[in-house]
């Protein structure tokens, strides 16, 4: 059975990865919200994607390796070790919102905190394991070098991290 399955893309590539899927007869969907934008000789408005590096696939969980290949996607999102899907009723929730023409933000819920062990599942630091940390610009990644004595410390998007169970 089809299911709105979650994939995580590379930067600024949700637009390009939905357009792909859609060339091969795949059903993709990126929300997309239009914002005033301004630059140094004018202003204009531009679609920006509502959750960026989100995409969802309505397709069958058995596909997920095909879609892996797709040009700028990085991975499926993950719930307990299961495809994170995203259900009907918060596609139309999305859909509502989209629709009601007002502007929407959107934060990362995270259920990791201060203190907990987490470990880099894409991106440049993949396979890091280190520790969140609390600064006054918000909580960040730290990774002890214990030779000598420092922290290496980065902000890095919560998305990113998984915690070491």
């Amino acid at each position: 059975m089809k299911k709105w399955l979650v994939f995580y893309t590379k930067s600024r590539h949700e637009k390009k990865s939905r357009d792909f899927l859609i060339k091969r007869g795949v059903e993709a969907f990126v929300p997309l919200q239009k914002v005033m934008r301004q630059w140094s000789d004018r202003k204009k408005k531009v679609e920006v994607p509502l959750f960026n590096s989100y995409l969802f696939v309505h397709e069958t969980e058995d596909k997920i390796p095909q879609i892996l290949q797709t040009p700028g996607i990085s991975w499926n999102i993950r719930h307990n070790d299961k495809p994170a899907i995203l259900r009907e009723e918060e596609l139309d929730i999305i859909q509502r919102f989209l629709s009601s023409g007002l502007f929407i933000e959107t934060t990362v819920i995270s259920s990791m905190g201060v203190g907990d062990e987490v470990e880099v599942i894409d991106g440049s630091l993949k396979g890091l394991r280190g520790s969140i940390i609390h600064s006054s610009a918000g909580n960040k990644f730290s990774v002890l070098l214990e030779s000598i004595r420092q922290n290496v410390i980065v902000k890095i998007d919560p998305i990113l991290l998984k915690p070491i169970q």
